[in-house]
């Protein structure tokens, strides 16, 4: 028998909502039902303070939607929500230092360091960038994780040639998994390679924990958590949940990317987030018929832009053929050619890295 969603949605309605004494379908609590073949998954949305009443709302409705004919695998996030604004978000006042007192980031079990590598606007070769720089890291016998924490455009899986779903032994620890020496967990191992994640910003911010401390990473010298363009709900709630250990800035040339770049560093600024540097993604490209070199986002932006925010710059990468086909292939560049020119600039920031403390 195939399962449909609204079977699903049916069995979660005879569970009653312990606060409002509806279903939890009918009081909102059940959301994004989601059938892929014999496997559910479904998030709880709950108010934060009442979090102790739903841990047996959990188990039941695990245990109701396990037990529908041909469900073989069953995921049930259990995320907050509540409708006012966390204090530490609110306006500053004079209570703000005790506030932060009380909600001081924590360390992830395990994890030594924790490194961010964002961007102002996306397109900008974030993703890439993070990739790279975990393999190359791992080549120079760093034991590293990389958390792809890009929610609704997840492409480690892809980029480190991943596949499969993780498992979960105890339906609350998710294993990652593994490949060219990086531990890795996305977002994009547990939805269809097709399917859009349509969350609002309290199912990211719980998801983004989950993964964070729910996974077990092991024992690391660095987790990179390759954040999402911008300076929204997701690096919010990473710098001030977690913490994290320093951030490294990605942008092109263009002005248009520098722009938002400054944003970014302001943001980590503001938050208290060390900035380790900006590298400077397509910065030049030489032509492979003539070797002819040029320019194609400008050049020496970053450079000048780190130099006026006080940053280091760590590294040029240059705008090459090679690294889009290595990433698509799932081999980054710096695994498949090591000796190429342009993963010799990856090794290089991987080892100012190293060399600094950072990873």
């Amino acid at each position: 028998m195939t399962v449909t969603r609204e079977t699903v949605l049916e069995a979660l309605r005879t569970i009653a909502d312990p606060v409002s004494g509806s279903d939890i379908v009918s009081a909102g609590i059940a959301r994004a039902v989601t059938v892929e073949g014999s496997t559910i998954r479904f998030v709880l949305e709950i108010d934060p303070g009442k979090s102790g009443a739903y841990g047996p709302v959990r188990d039941r409705a695990d245990a109701v939607v396990a037990a529908l004919p041909g469900v073989e695998k069953v995921s049930a996030m259990l995320t907050a929500h509540s409708e006012k604004a966390p204090p530490d978000l609110r306006p500053q006042k004079a209570a703000q230092p005790q506030q932060q007192q009380q909600q001081a980031p924590q360390k992830v079990p395990g994890v030594a360091r924790i490194l961010a590598v964002a961007s102002g606007k996306g397109g900008v070769g974030k993703s890439t960038v993070s990739a790279n720089i975990a393999c190359a890291l791992a080549m120079q016998g760093r034991r590293v994780g990389l958390l792809d924490a890009d929610v609704y455009g997840p492409s480690q899986p892809k980029m480190l040639g991943v596949s499969g779903r993780p498992a979960s032994p105890d339906g609350k620890t998710i294993l990652p998994l593994r490949n060219h020496g990086v531990t890795m967990m996305s977002m994009g191992l547990m939805t269809g390679e097709d399917q859009a994640v349509i969350w609002r910003g309290p199912m990211l911010m719980g998801a983004l924990q989950q993964m964070l401390l729910q996974v077990q990473w092991g024992e690391l010298d660095v987790l990179i958590v390759d954040l999402p363009p911008g300076t929204g709900d997701v690096q919010m709630t990473l710098a001030q949940k977690t913490h994290v250990d320093g951030a490294i800035v990605v942008s092109t040339p263009q002005d248009v990317a520098l722009i938002d770049a400054r944003k970014g560093i302001d943001m980590f600024r503001k938050m208290n987030v060390p900035v380790l540097g900006m590298i400077e993604n397509m910065s030049t490209h030489i032509c492979s018929n003539c070797g002819h070199e040029e320019h194609v986002f400008g050049h020496g932006g970053v450079a000048q832009e780190a130099q006026k925010l006080n940053v280091p710059l760590l590294g040029e990468v240059p705008l090459h053929l090679d690294v889009r086909l290595a990433g698509d292939s799932g081999t980054p560049i710096v695994a498949a050619q090591p000796e190429s020119a342009q993963a010799k600039v990856f090794l290089d920031i991987a080892t100012q890295l190293v060399d600094a403390g950072a990873a």
